[in-house]
């Protein structure tokens, strides 16, 4: 069993950040007995951190450690090493091999209860669906989620109202995307998530862009930045959005230094230069 006088591990990730929330978490290692399950489940925690910063063999030896420890009965630890062992393979672009450790996940996550880790099976598993499918596990997502009388698994509905708008807006369903974008705004907007309403202001915005409605994308995107900067802050993706629409308001000399923003911004986001190549070319090009 786990000492209660031992920290929530999980309320100190900053996804942001995740090597100092390796850190964090491996200075807490040492609190946790060998035969302690929370031990296992903090090393899945370390892997994802491990993972988002593309370490991805590191993450798998901290897995490695987690499988040879699982005793063979259903448990949470077991359903949180099969989530990371699946999203390190996913990150590492090898989707196929993540989707049977999230269908296992899945599926163990509901036979315990645990509503929060099913809700993130079922999100991982839209994400790497193609877009067909990965709108019909999000919609299954968000059924789980608004169904739960697990508050931790409601609180994944931002996200996954996020996703599916995401999922509409690939399949070209721009009327729906926009719905469900406003619902991810007016979630957050309750909550009090400053950071992700920001986001999700945004993503009402890009789709409002797609729609062809191009001076409420531009006001709307106009308003962000003016909210960045009252808090001394930018954002690349609000430049590069309003560099898009200044190009289609045939104002293209206005353009060029909201791309050179984006560009200088967004070339420092690793993940940005590795999966997003061409964007990155489009703003340099257009700066």
């Amino acid at each position: 069993m786990s000492q209660p006088n031992l920290p929530d591990f999980d309320s100190l990730w900053d996804y942001s950040h995740p090597d100092q929330t390796e850190t964090k978490f491996l200075e807490l290692l040492p609190q946790f007995p060998e035969e302690d399950p929370a031990r296992l489940e903090l090393l899945t925690q370390i892997a994802r951190a491990q993972g988002l910063q593309r370490e991805f063999n590191d993450a798998h030896l901290t897995l490695d450690q987690v499988e040879n420890q699982l005793s063979i009965e259903s448990s949470r630890a077991r359903v949180r090493y099969l989530l990371e062992r699946g999203r390190v393979f996913n990150s590492s672009k090898h989707p196929d091999e993540a989707r049977p450790f999230f269908e296992q996940a899945l599926t163990m996550a509901q036979e315990l209860n645990e509503d929060f880790y099913a809700v993130d099976a079922a999100h991982m598993l839209a994400i790497i669906a193609d877009p067909a499918s990965s709108l019909n596990w999000n919609l299954r997502a968000i059924q789980m989620a608004e169904s739960s009388a697990d508050e931790k698994a409601r609180g994944w509905l931002g996200s996954l109202y996020n996703n599916t708008g995401w999922s509409y807006h690939d399949t070209g369903e721009y009327e729906s995307a926009l719905e469900i974008f406003q619902k991810a705004e007016s979630y957050f907007g309750e909550v009090r998530r400053e950071d992700r309403l920001r986001i999700a202001k945004w993503t009402v915005a890009r789709c409002l862009r797609s729609m062809n409605r191009i001076e409420e994308a531009f006001s709307k995107q106009m308003a962000l930045k003016a909210e960045f900067d009252s808090i001394g802050g930018s954002d690349g993706y609000v430049d590069e959005e309003i560099g898009e629409c200044l190009l289609l308001l045939k104002r293209e000399s206005e353009a060029k230094p909201y791309f050179a923003k984006a560009y200088e911004l967004l070339s420092q986001d690793e993940w940005m230069m590795a999966n997003e190549a061409e964007r990155m070319k489009r703003m340099k090009e257009l700066s």
